[in-house]
């Protein structure tokens, strides 16, 4: 009988792929799978391999800590909070309104 896996990073992948502004087709072409492959990763049908996980990491300049941070024990919690990795990607304005606006929710 085949032990079921704890470990989902489907989500997480979804996350940083929508973060940064891309489509499962487009991510399927940079990492060099097919989009059902991608979209199998995303809900937990299949597990990546070593390989496409890698491509994922270099591809949105992570690490593997990040996909994987919710399954580490580590004394600090240095986790990236997925909904905002494509800050850096943003125009100078926009991240001075981000920068503003936690500014005035970390005051009330």
């Amino acid at each position: 009988m085949k032990k079921e896996s704890n470990v989902k990073i489907g989500k997480v992948i979804q996350d940083i792929r929508k973060s940064n502004g891309y489509t499962q087709e487009k991510l399927a072409e940079a990492v060099e799978v097919s989009v059902r492959h991608i979209s199998d990763i995303e809900q937990d049908r299949v597990k990546p391999s070593y390989e496409i996980l890698i491509r994922i990491c270099n591809l949105f300049g992570i690490g593997l800590n990040q996909i994987f941070s919710k399954y580490l024990k580590v004394k600090e919690n240095k986790t990236l909070e997925y909904k905002l990795a494509g800050y850096d990607k943003l125009d100078k304005k926009d991240k001075e309104t981000i920068e503003n606006l936690i500014m005035y929710f970390n005051k009330r």
